[in-house]
């Protein structure tokens, strides 16, 4: 079933790519929005993304299928209860927060047979609808965890709708998704932050770590980079499922550390086997928080020019380039020249042409 209005409570980076993915499948699908940021509204009306914006929940919003609720989680709470008027057998309420027990036990008594919490799996270190895009759900998870009360049908139904935008679904108990998050997701920015804490606080005054940070640090530490007031609104909604999982963290490195205090040569092989051939095993299709990166590293001749040449390449070759650099620490042999770029299709294009040119080139 495809529906002939769709509304949006908040059209920010999530809100607005949703809707912009809406758009781009289904034109004919009326789309409307409430927000505070009339930029953003007009913006999104000048895009012919929404049809009509709004700065207060009207009658409207009734006549919508589906509302999907975008707004700052603090906000939750109290859009719900006017969200109450329209919810019913013809509107179907859904957010998009990646906290789901908060807003399930908040549920107002009439939304709840009429309510289906949901968290795409997909982000962006920015925010706004300026940074909106129509592919940001392609191939990302998208977890729904409708209420108790909520007919089967109009799960199905949803959830078809929401494939239908080129993400992945899948069904859980709200308990269930919070625990979930909380490992895959939550308790490794913790850890990412805390190891950038640690190499900062124990750095000497001439910043030699920093100088000589490679590859393994900056991978575990990406996201790192990620929203500090996001993460502080996350660990707060999610705290007790977080803490849950940092006692089993610290259980787990204690017994690392006594592996390796004893001496223990076996079982930190297999402790090092066992994470190895799990790791190898994930098939990551989604995307988190920060968007992916796409890069390769080169070996460079020392020479004047070298650079240079290799940017004309690229480019006469009509090859983007989103950023180049000169890397000082060649970890796992990995080239002294990192190039990134805007796309896959770019760097299997840059890799395949400069291999070509006889560049040793790292994946």
């Amino acid at each position: 079933m495809i529906p002939d209005k769709i509304g949006f409570v908040g059209l920010g980076l999530i809100g607005g790519s949703i809707a912009k993915t809406i758009h781009r499948i289904y034109p004919n699908i009326t789309l409307i929005a409430y927000d505070l940021d009339t930029d953003a509204l007009a913006l999104a009306a000048e895009e012919s993304v929404i049809s009509h914006g709004f700065t207060e929940l009207v009658e409207e919003f009734a006549h919508c299928r589906y509302i999907f609720l975008c707004a700052p989680v603090q906000k939750n709470a109290e859009i719900l209860a006017k969200l109450s008027d329209f919810a019913g057998e013809n509107c179907i309420i859904t957010d998009v927060g990646s906290v789901k027990s908060a807003i399930h036990e908040a549920l107002p008594p009439q939304i709840a047979p009429y309510f289906i919490g949901g968290h795409p799996m997909a982000g962006s270190e920015k925010s706004g609808y300026g940074h909106a895009t129509p592919y940001l759900l392609e191939n990302a998870y998208y977890i729904l965890t409708p209420s108790l009360q909520t007919d089967g049908e109009i799960v199905r139904e949803f959830e078809e709708f929401i494939r239908s935008l080129g993400a992945i679904t899948m069904v859980l108990d709200y308990v269930s998704h919070d625990f979930i998050t909380a490992a895959i997701s939550h308790l490794p920015h913790i850890l990412a932050s805390s190891l950038v804490n640690l190499v900062q606080d124990t750095d000497s005054e001439a910043a030699i770590m920093k100088k000589v940070a490679a590859g393994g640090f900056r991978d575990i530490t990406r996201i790192a980079s990620s929203s500090p007031v996001m993460w502080q609104q996350i660990c707060l909604a999610n705290q007790g499922q977080i803490i849950k999982l940092i006692d089993l963290f610290i259980h787990s490195l204690e017994s690392t550390r006594n592996l390796i205090s004893v001496s223990r040569s076996q079982e930190l092989y297999d402790f090092f086997q066992r994470a190895k051939d799990y790791r190898d095993s994930l098939t990551i299709t989604s995307s988190g928080p920060l968007p992916k990166v796409y890069e390769i590293y080169c070996d460079m001749v020392d020479e004047t020019g070298g650079i240079a040449a290799l940017a004309t390449i690229l480019s006469s070759h009509g090859v983007n380039i989103k950023n180049i650099g000169i890397i000082h620490n060649r970890e796992f042999q990995e080239g002294v020249l990192h190039i990134e770029f805007y796309e896959e299709a770019a760097k299997k294009k840059a890799a395949s042409l400069l291999r070509e040119c006889d560049y040793t080139v790292y994946e």
